[in-house]
């Protein structure tokens, strides 16, 4: 075909489809036509112009979704044409967070008994927790309607049990809210007499010990943490975790995992600690680019590994 024709032939196609060129050529070839009279019509329109227009109007495909798009985080995806909707999704947080509080508030003070000593016995006996040397964990609050960790609290920091040799040399860190602005720490305690309440009538560590010395932060510790034992409002089964709106949790796992990698540690073990009326199916909560996902979960009926790290443990 000769130069003037293939140009004639291009804006006969322009005329008839209203499109540019480069449009027309690099349409999704999901949206090809049915007809095969003109599927290869298009394919020799194309042969015949790239050599005129040049490589930049051959076909390309779309490129490969990334491995990192899963199920898990599909609905925190953004890109300069659909930016994250934060409003919708921090709508969404507050909906199920009221949602689960009812659940939680309507549980039977029974049953509720009997998870957290499901919850708390599943943890004791888990190969994870017998293993761990140094670990983080919540004091739980019962107003907050948390899980119950004082047995386990108390399996860590008391010696007397006949399995005293699984619990000898564990560290324990436990939170301490410093301020308003999701800054809390995790400072190293030995006894339950080392916890004060605090103004929302919430135990946690005095920053002094009885010698008057700092207590020791887990961010200024020589050695990780192996385990996190975490609280929430609610969990769904692709390790997606719902807090209470402080972002206090978040904020210092984002923070520690960092020091984890700069100094080239293993990181941590993540399990959060739920109720059954906590935990959704799979892709459920709602979560933002700042919210951290969890290795596995302890319910009443048993631990859910979720994570690569989770599965390898739980086997």
């Amino acid at each position: 075909m000769s130069l003037n024709g293939v140009k004639q032939l291009a804006r006969q196609q322009m005329t008839h489809r209203h499109h540019r060129p480069h449009a027309l050529l690099t349409s999704s070839p999901f949206a090809l036509p049915s007809s095969v009279s003109t599927i290869s019509a298009r394919l020799l329109f194309t042969r015949s112009i790239t050599p005129i227009l040049g490589h930049a109007y051959q076909y390309h495909p779309p490129p490969p979704r990334s491995p990192l798009t899963t199920a898990s985080t599909m609905t925190t995806t953004t890109s300069a044409d659909h930016p994250l909707n934060l409003d919708a999704i921090f709508k969404q947080k507050k909906a199920l967070r009221s949602k689960v509080r009812r659940d939680l508030k309507s549980m039977d003070p029974t049953l509720r008994s009997k998870e957290d000593d499901a919850v708390q016995n599943l943890v004791l006996e888990a190969p994870w927790f017998k293993s761990c040397q140094k670990l983080c964990a919540y004091i739980s609050c019962s107003a907050l309607r948390e899980v119950d960790t004082s047995k386990l609290l108390a399996q860590i920091l008391n010696y007397s049990s006949k399995d005293d040799y699984l619990q000898m040399g564990k560290t324990l860190y436990v939170p301490r809210v410093e301020d308003k602005n999701s800054h809390m720490r995790m400072l190293k305690i030995s006894s339950m007499d080392d916890l004060i309440a605090n103004s929302m009538n919430i135990l946690e560590p005095a920053p002094m010990d009885s010698e008057g010395k700092e207590r020791e932060d887990v961010m200024l510790a020589d050695h990780p943490v192996d385990l996190l034992l975490l609280p929430g409002l609610a969990f769904d089964k692709s390790g997606r975790r719902l807090g209470r709106g402080g972002g206090y949790y978040d904020a210092f796992l984002t923070r520690y995992q960092g020091l984890v990698k700069e100094r080239k540690w293993k990181q941590p073990f993540l399990v959060a600690l739920s109720y059954s009326v906590q935990i959704m199916d799979e892709g459920v909560v709602p979560v933002t680019p700042n919210d951290v996902f969890v290795d596995a979960l302890v319910s009443p009926s048993g631990v859910i590994p979720i994570s690569a790290a989770a599965k390898a443990r739980c086997q």
